[in-house]
């Protein structure tokens, strides 16, 4: 009897879209010397308990997600992928403000001003 083992690639944790993309390439682009790419964590913080945090990163860790982008990469904390899973993040400007924003199907709620997230 042979046993046939199947593999099924695994899902990233996040979905970026273009214009996330276009901004991890950005920040690449000047980032300061020494880093490796960006870092997503979720620490805690805010009235909701969790808020989004994007910093450059000059190592990876050995638990966290990383995800290769056209203009650099994006690593994702190992502590938050379980927060963060079938995410979707943007970047999005318009003439107040600037900034990532994300769609998270995990987030059960979120605070009035929409700086942090509960799970």
């Amino acid at each position: 009897m042979t046993t046939v083992t199947t593999t099924r690639a695994r899902p990233q944790a996040l979905i970026l879209t273009p214009g996330a993309e276009a901004r991890i390439a950005e920040l690449m682009a000047k980032a300061p010397e020494g880093a490796i790419g960006v870092k997503l964590s979720t620490p805690r913080r805010g009235c909701s308990g969790l808020a989004y945090s994007v910093d450059y990163v000059t190592e990876a860790k050995p638990l966290d997600e990383r995800i290769e982008t056209p203009g650099g990469t994006l690593f994702v904390d190992g502590a938050s992928v379980l927060y963060l899973i079938g995410s979707r993040m943007d970047w999005v400007e318009d003439d107040f403000t600037a900034g990532f924003v994300f769609q998270n199907p995990n987030a059960k709620g979120s605070c009035g001003c929409g700086e942090s997230f509960t799970v």
